[in-house]
């Protein structure tokens, strides 16, 4: 629940902090006194619309940035993900699958999967929380090798 309010939380505070540039730009922007009928700047002022432009593929560019990093976000303690390390070969596709990009959290939380290459369209990264006990993972996959010995 932490991780989808600190996103809404991120993308409110984006959007009030360009909605704001937008209230900036109407208000620094001068209005064309010749037409006595006031219609709207947005359609009959080249350079207004073209700054309205800019402003819109800002406030692309933002939600996108804003997104993309709550993607790579720790699902429990909001920290972003490090270490990629890839897995996978797409020459030895039939034994290790198809390559992924594996990030894990630096506090053990879990582990995000994602696909090198999505070839189905769009695909889920795959969350795996760990247990909150690392070292009976740890030790566990120890004791798996002690009895293949």
């Amino acid at each position: 629940m932490r991780y989808w309010a600190y996103f809404a939380a991120k993308a409110g505070v984006a959007g009030a902090v360009l909605y704001g540039l937008l209230q900036l730009l109407d208000l620094l922007w001068p209005e064309n006194p010749d037409l006595g009928f006031g219609p709207p700047r947005f359609v009959y002022d080249l350079p207004y619309t073209l700054a309205v432009m800019l402003w819109f593929l800002l406030c692309c560019g933002v939600g996108y940035a804003v997104v993309r990093d709550q993607r790579y976000r720790c699902r429990v303690c909001l920290r972003r993900l490090r270490m990629p390390v890839a897995t996978g070969s797409w020459s030895r596709m039939l034994q290790f699958g198809r390559p992924r990009i594996e990030y894990i959290c630096p506090y053990g939380h879990g582990t995000l999967k994602r696909e090198e290459v999505q070839i189905l369209g769009l695909e889920t990264p795959q969350w795996d929380p760990h247990s909150n006990d690392l070292w009976e993972e740890l030790c566990a996959a120890s004791k798996e090798s002690d009895h293949r010995s």
